[in-house]
Formats: C-alpha cells, sequence, structure tokens
C-alpha cells in the first residue's frame, strides 16, 4: 500500500467528504495518509482526521512560514505534539517569494520549532522556497544538535529545487519527498533530480489539495493521486510501480512510525 507523507484535511468541507476520499485512496492502494498541520486551522483538521481514523491516518502539527507575523502558540503546539498518532512536528519552513519582509520572523520561527522538535524527538517535515541557504544553514544546525535516530531527520516536502541542494539536504540526513509537480510537462529539470535520489531516501505525497498531477491538473487533489507521482518515479527510474511503493511507503514508516524494514 502507498503512504501519501503530505496531505492537508482543511480541504474537506466535513468528515463525510475526507471518508469518501480515503475510500477512493484506499482502493488505489493507498493505505495511509499524513494529515500535516501549519497554521490553527490545519493543526486542528489533522487532529480531527488523526481522531476520525487512527492507524490509516497520523498527524503532523506546526506553523508554517505564513505564521510567522502572527505570535503563534508555541506552548499550546508542544502540548499537542505529545498526543498519540502524532508523529512529526510541521509544516514549517521558510519561504521568501510572497513575503521576503518577514524573513527574519520566519527564521526565528523555524528555530524555535527545530528547537522543539529536539526536545520531542520528533521528524519535521520543511517547506523552502527561494531559501536554499538560509534552510541549509537552520537544518545543519539542526541536523548536528539532533539527538534522536539518525535516520529520522525529516524531509523536505514537495521538493523543486537543485541537485545541488537535494545532496545537501540529504548529507544533512534529510528525506527528499516529491509531489504532483513530477508529473508537470515542464518538469524535466526535477525529474532529473528525482532520477539520481537514493531509493532508501524518497518519499511521495499529494500535497492535498494543492498541485494534481497529470492526468488530474486543475482538480482539487487528493490522496489517491498519489499513485501517479509514483507511477512517473518508477518511469525515470527505471523501477517498478511495486518497488516505488515498497520503498517510498517503507521509508515513510521508517522516518515517521519509527518502523525498522
Amino acid at each position: 500500500m502507498f503512504f501519501d507523507t503530505h496531505a492537508h484535511f482543511d480541504a474537506f468541507a466535513d468528515p463525510a467528504e475526507a471518508r469518501a476520499a480515503l475510500d477512493r485512496a484506499e482502493a488505489a492502494r493507498v493505505g495511509r495518509v499524513l494529515a500535516v498541520g501549519g497554521s490553527p486551522d490545519t493543526n486542528r483538521a489533522a487532529l480531527e482526521a488523526l481522531a476520525e481514523w487512527p492507524g490509516r491516518v497520523f498527524a503532523a502539527l506546526g506553523f508554517d512560514r505564513d505564521q510567522a507575523s502572527a505570535a503563534p502558540s508555541l506552548p499550546r503546539l508542544e502540548a499537542d505534539l505529545a498526543r498519540p498518532g502524532v508523529v512529526a512536528l510541521g509544516e514549517i519552513g521558510l519561504d521568501y517569494h510572497y513575503e521576503p519582509e518577514t524573513a527574519a520572523a520566519q527564521k526565528t520561527l523555524l528555530a524555535a520549532q527545530l528547537e522543539m522538535a529536539r526536545r520531542r524527538r520528533l521528524p519535521v517535515i520543511v517547506h523552502s522556497r527561494e531559501a536554499d541557504a538560509d534552510t541549509l544553514a537552520l537544518l545543519g544546525d539542526h541536523a548536528r544538535a539532533w539527538p534522536g535516530d539518525p535516520e529520522r531527520v525529516g524531509v523536505l516536502h514537495c521538493f523543486t529545487g537543485s541537485a545541488e541542494f537535494a545532496a545537501r539536504l540529504l548529507d544533512l540526513g534529510l528525506m527528499i519527498s516529491f509531489s504532483g509537480i513530477l508529473t508537470f510537462r515542464n518538469a524535466d529539470p526535477l525529474r532529473e533530480v528525482a532520477r539520481g535520489i537514493p531509493g532508501d531516501r524518497l518519499l511521495i505525497e499529494t500535497d492535498t489539495p494543492f498541485l494534481a498531477p497529470v492526468p488530474h491538473r486543475g482538480k482539487r487533489n487528493e490522496p489517491a493521486w498519489v499513485v501517479p507521482v509514483a507511477e512517473v518515479l518508477a518511469k525515470i527510474r527505471n523501477d517498478s510501480l511495486e518497488l516505488i511503493e515498497h520503498s517510498t511507503t517503507a521509508n515513510a514508516e521508517r522516518l515517521f512510525l519509527g518502523a525498522r524494514s
């Protein structure tokens, strides 16, 4: 069964709609989904999904870069991270594309949450856009101070960067996750990067409700559609779909659940 490692459940209007999406996912052989937070609303939606479908849905909680100027409640976040089924801290990170004026506040927020992840020994789910140098600097400090399993540092989600950026992240112990962008017509450079990622450091995701893959572009994304991402990975890496299914699921279970293959 595939593991969609990044979906935002606030995309669904109500539990019935989320249940229908999960049923479609199961029919497509997507057996587990990580419900990811990043704001008060998305954190709440992730916890509600976790409570509704334990064992099928896991949760990650955090405050993303767009919360940097909102004084988010870090003590409340740390308390919620202790709940059963919360398996990661995220989505967190830096994005200088839309709000470069908040760069300093973004770095402060990210550093505080990386410290929290070390205390909780939780892997982190990191977003980075037009912020490679600062992302690497903060993650470098985090990796050097990381007290947990070296295979469970975290993941750079929805990767769209260069081969050099990927190599630096791999050197720090992170995994690399690819989304529906990998299927886009103009994504040849990204597919070249994905071809070179070691098989034991590779994850797949939908980033629901965003970035629906070909052939579903223009629609609201959903966990079932992580399979087209896996299909493209299999094609460009000259692997079987079954191998991609097995390896990406094993990697996700190792990172988020502490499972050993």
